[in-house]
């Protein structure tokens, strides 16, 4: 009888148990669609706030342009009407002068007539009467890359940030671009083709090319697309052909063929690294004499690294004298005599050189970064400027859509919840006191490498957690630091080979120190956006003769270099870490005035070229 019932009970507890068993397995399945659905519903929410913002961007792009767009497109129909012979190069040059000094009320008098003809707009030009004359410059970019358009490194940003600052500052600026077939035309408000026929000079004939306008950001710009060289710009990529020389010397002949025959008058031509220098000789010794006489050229160099040096024969491709170029004073190369160097074409025959660098001074780029043209920065180092400069419109925290929180530093609240918000995604112990130490790579050396794996060791055992993020730009960068993380398996330690947008974003918001290889970062620039996300930049290969190197207090130094030399080069990491542990009010106040200083387009890096717009036309 007691067996039976102990069976039976047995049987009873089994059968309680496998129905806790369902009910939990249930629940489980519950929860896990709930969790599914959450995140479901996070997607829907995500997809259509930026659903909204699309919408919102675009119906007021649609119900009001503002005066720089209006602006922009009226010049662009003045081309028009000269290639189409409406008007002569005199009356359009008095029509951009017009244009350019009376932007507020061109705005209200065109803003509804500019979809009428040009015969139409013709009329209302000739009727319409400016106001009084600014000093502003009117400033053409021939360039190969501009933002959001086609961005193949820092040129793109620095043309359209600058363009952009320029003109909030009483500038006129437009920009001439290759129509390149992998194009981003999103943010090309108007485009259209010109129809008119535009020839250009090149290999001994004039051959036909295409036009198309549009406006980017208020600012107008022109492609030129080759007919019979097609293939030139109808590539995936933009660089990295055996025939660049001959693509980008037929770009630059084309684009003074195109400014001639639309009769522009610029203040300044402004041409960028080797591939838009030939238009230095090209203006000089073609252009000049051809109602350009007031004009002047400035360089951009964003280093020199990359020159391109060809045989003297194939100047004559773009109606240059290689005879007359080929010496040592003008296009001869440094180093291998019998060959010219184009890179040194834009210097020696620009007015002014603007070197865009973040730390090094003048002369530290002369002697130590020049790679073959010191002798010839030298010679022209009067000419020779050099700017720091900075999208703070994509990366401020007050505004990033990618964070969960925003903050300033007026409201430093938000910064907390990133750092847990980081953590939680990452997998790491979420608590917003403990030390996060972010460090974003475009390339990483093997000396690097074991400085990192130095002080990754030596931190960690205080409870500092690290993120890694390689920016996905060099192959073999990922598989580096991959072999790191599982050389070091460390809990506190997280590498991302994936470039993730967002979550660079959040990187920087959710670090308190920012490991950073170098100071003079002109690629990801993660010092400035350190600084901006209220995090401490420090460099990697910190050592006592740093800060010697460091102390070099050359005047010719940027606002920006003298900045963080007396803020932040004297600090290694272990200094870091024990300021933020020990004296975190005082950190504290470091962190917020370096979020409040202006390292924008708009601010030192504007000053600077307007400064060297107003030097070469004076």
């Amino acid at each position: 009888m007691k067996s039976a019932e102990l069976e039976e009970k047995g049987s009873d507890i089994w059968q309680l148990f496998r129905e806790a068993q369902q009910n939990i397995l249930y629940l489980n399945k519950q929860r896990i669609m709930a969790m599914e659905e959450l995140d479901r519903v996070k997607r829907e929410k995500s997809s259509l706030l930026d659903q909204i913002e699309q919408l919102e961007r675009t119906k007021l792009i649609n119900t009001r342009k503002d005066k720089f767009s209006i602006s922009a497109e009226l010049l662009l129909r003045i081309d028009s009407m000269v290639l189409s012979s409406l008007i002569d190069s005199k009356e359009a040059s008095d029509f951009r002068r017009l244009v350019m000094d009376s932007k507020v009320s061109i705005v209200d008098y065109f803003s509804d007539i500019m979809h009428k003809q040009d015969t139409r707009l013709l009329v209302e030009l000739r009727h319409f009467s400016g106001k009084s004359r600014t000093s502003g410059y009117h400033i053409i970019h021939i360039c190969t890359e501009m933002a959001p358009v086609v961005s193949v490194g820092s040129l793109a940003q620095y043309v359209t940030g600058l363009s952009c600052a320029l003109q909030r500052n009483g500038n006129l600026v437009e920009i001439i671009l290759p129509k390149y077939a992998s194009l981003n035309l999103n943010e090309v408000h108007g485009l259209r083709e010109v129809e008119a026929e535009f020839f250009s000079y090149f290999n001994g004939q004039m051959h036909s090319n295409r036009i198309w306008t549009g406006v980017v950001y208020g600012i107008g710009v022109t492609f030129i697309e080759p007919l019979y060289y097609s293939s030139f710009f109808s590539r995936e990529k933009v660089y990295g052909y055996s025939n660049d020389f001959e693509r980008f010397t037929y770009f630059s002949r084309a684009s003074l063929d195109y400014i001639v025959k639309a009769g522009k008058q610029p203040d300044v031509l402004h041409i960028h690294n080797w591939e838009t220098s030939i238009v230095g000789p090209l203006f000089w010794d073609v252009f000049v004499d051809q109602g350009l006489g007031d004009t002047r050229i400035m360089l951009t160099c964003q280093s020199f690294e990359s020159q391109c040096v060809e045989q003297p024969e194939k100047l004559a491709l773009c109606g240059l004298d290689p005879h007359r170029l080929h010496r040592s004073d003008r296009l001869q190369d440094n180093n291998k005599s019998h060959l010219v160097n184009v890179l040194k074409a834009g210097v020696v025959y620009s007015n002014k050189v603007i070197i865009m660098a973040s730390m090094q001074t003048k002369g530290q780029i002369i002697h130590a970064m020049s790679h073959g043209l010191e002798p010839t920065l030298t010679i022209h180092k009067d000419k020779l400027l050099v700017a720091p400069g900075f999208d703070s419109s994509a990366w401020d925290p007050s505004a990033d859509k990618f964070l969960p929180q925003n903050y300033s530093a007026d409201n430093m609240k938000g910064k907390s919840v990133c750092k847990v918000s980081l953590q939680q995604h990452l997998g790491l112990q979420d608590q917003a006191s403990i030390i996060l130490v972010g460090c974003i790579f475009s390339d990483i050396s093997d000396v690097e490498l074991e400085n990192l794996k130095t002080l990754i060791w030596m931190a960690s055992r205080r409870g500092v957690q690290f993120v890694f993020m390689g920016s996905g730009q060099t192959p073999g960068l990922n598989k580096a630091l991959e072999y790191f993380e599982e050389e070091l398996k460390d809990e506190n330690m997280r590498f991302l080979s994936k470039n993730d947008e967002a979550l660079a974003h959040l990187v920087l918001a959710g670090s308190d120190i920012m490991l950073c290889p170098s100071f003079d970062d002109t690629v990801l620039q993660v010092p400035l956006k350190a600084m901006r996300y209220g995090a401490v930049p420090i460099l990697l290969n910190f050592t006592d003769s740093n800060f010697g190197h460091f102390m070099d207090h050359d005047l010719e130094g940027t606002k920006f270099s003298r900045y963080i030399k007396d803020t932040f080069a004297n600090m290694s990491l272990n200094q870091a870490i024990e300021g933020l542990k020990n004296n975190p009010s005082k950190w504290d106040k470091k962190i917020v005035d370096a979020m409040t200083k202006d390292f924008s387009w708009e601010a030192e890096c504007c000053d600077i070229h307007i400064s060297a717009y107003t030097a070469i036309k004076n």
